[in-house]
């Protein structure tokens, strides 16, 4: 059997199709990976920020100190962005009253439409890139398939042609075309499990952030906090006093 099969050998003797094909394959990958590296870091930092601005808020003596703490804080997830929307829109309705087209309907039903769109831009944001994990996760085993197609069809002629088709000219060329398959699980694998993890991490965000919201909502509506994300049940005051 001849010394030199293997990989680079197969890379050597592919066609502009078979390097295409593991061009697409690393593209891939190396986009699923910038993806899954990123998204994790992100979601980490946004889990530790969100932990401690809930702390912090639920600690608050009045709505106006919360209000005062987000305008010198970043608000750089979505918890602190809900809770500054929904705080601004209700001093301004306190201010100029319930004036304008988008608080018809009074104080509770502009809260409730402005916490929805808020949760809904949340949910678009973090479905951004588990579109490509869930392509990539579909489509690699079957771009690795047929590049090994394409290169057990080249190998097959290649032996035809020579006249050649004993053992030892058979297994080299189909087990080098073989790693195309093998290159596009390795690829497909991570995409899938990263989508899954992603996946149930944006389910369980969410429906906190929701909790968030019907809390927020009850804040300031009716003055006190609901149980579903604050844990103990204690009144909160609008206005602080001294």
């Amino acid at each position: 059997m001849e010394s030199n099969i293997g990989f680079a050998h197969f890379l050597a003797q592919a066609d502009m199709l078979g390097k295409t094909v593991l061009l697409l394959l690393l593209a891939l990958s190396l986009a699923s990976w910038y993806l899954i590296v990123t998204k994790a870091l992100s979601n980490a930092l946004a889990r530790q920020r969100a932990e401690g601005f809930l702390k912090q808020f639920w600690a608050a003596d009045s709505l106006q100190q919360i209000r005062t703490a987000l305008l010198q804080q970043p608000r750089d997830h979505a918890f602190a962005e809900l809770a500054h929307d929904a705080l601004e829109a209700a001093s301004d309705s306190e201010k100029h009253g319930m004036q304008k087209l988008a608080a018809a309907g009074g104080l509770g039903e502009f809260l409730t439409r402005l916490l929805r769109n808020g949760i809904d831009q949340e949910a678009a944001r973090v479905e951004h890139g588990l579109t490509l994990l869930a392509s990539a996760g579909s489509a690699a085993p079957y771009i690795g398939l047929f590049g090994t197609v394409w290169g057990i069809y080249h190998a097959l002629v290649n032996i035809g042609l020579s006249g050649q088709g004993t053992l030892d000219k058979v297994s080299g060329p189909v087990g080098e075309a073989l790693i195309m398959t093998a290159l596009g699980l390795a690829v497909a694998i991570p995409a899938v499990l990263a989508y899954n993890a992603f996946n149930r991490r944006n389910r369980m965000w969410l429906a906190r952030l929701d909790a968030f919201a019907h809390d927020l909502y009850a804040v300031i509506t009716v003055g006190e906090k609901a149980n579903s994300s604050a844990g103990d049940v204690r009144p909160l005051r609008a206005n602080a006093k001294g």
